[in-house]
């Protein structure tokens, strides 16, 4: 029987990546795995989500297409998710994945990654989402408008990451 991916991903340092990149060499043997991977999102080791959303931006890069299959999953669960690692991690789907995804699906990323920046307070969810909504806004000129200002107010955070971040997006979009 096949090791189950939640033990896969569960134990050692919470900063390590552990064994997520063989979890992903092993989705990508045995694409049928891939719900098994997913719902290590229902995990209750939040260092198991961590590594869940590891392999899923992995995933994001080298099969798009098989991400694709879940992204209405993504959109309808895991933005529901109070886990820093795991909003970052939409948000880098989302710029991955972007010329793939439909018009409905791009709205309701959207709609969620502008509550992420208005709400979240993890530098990381923030310049992740930052970076997503500022090439996406560099096409739309309604979500720019609404982009714009929210950026300014970043432009002055004291963390030098999230500022520095902002005015980049800023730079690009002016």
């Amino acid at each position: 029987m096949a090791e189950r991916f939640e033990e896969m991903l569960s134990g050692g340092h919470p900063n390590s990546l552990g064994r997520t990149v063989e979890v992903v060499e092993r989705v990508l043997d045995d694409r049928s795995r891939a719900s098994e991977l997913f719902d290590c999102y229902e995990s209750p080791d939040e260092v198991v989500r961590l590594r869940t959303s590891n392999a899923w931006k992995r995933l994001s890069l080298e099969a798009p297409e098989l991400v694709m299959e879940f992204v209405d999953r993504f959109l309808s669960r895991i933005t529901r998710l109070d886990q820093a690692s795991a909003q970052w991690t939409l948000s880098d789907l989302f710029r991955n994945l972007g010329d793939r995804l439909s018009a409905d699906q791009r709205e309701l990323a959207a709609v969620h990654m502008k509550r992420n920046l208005r709400q979240h307070d993890d530098w990381i969810v923030l310049n992740s989402t930052m970076k997503t909504l500022g090439e996406w806004a560099a096409g739309d000129i309604a979500l720019r408008k609404w982009l714009i200002p929210e950026l300014q107010e970043r432009s002055t955070d004291a963390r030098k990451s999230v500022a520095g971040t902002a005015r980049r997006m800023l730079a690009a979009l002016e």
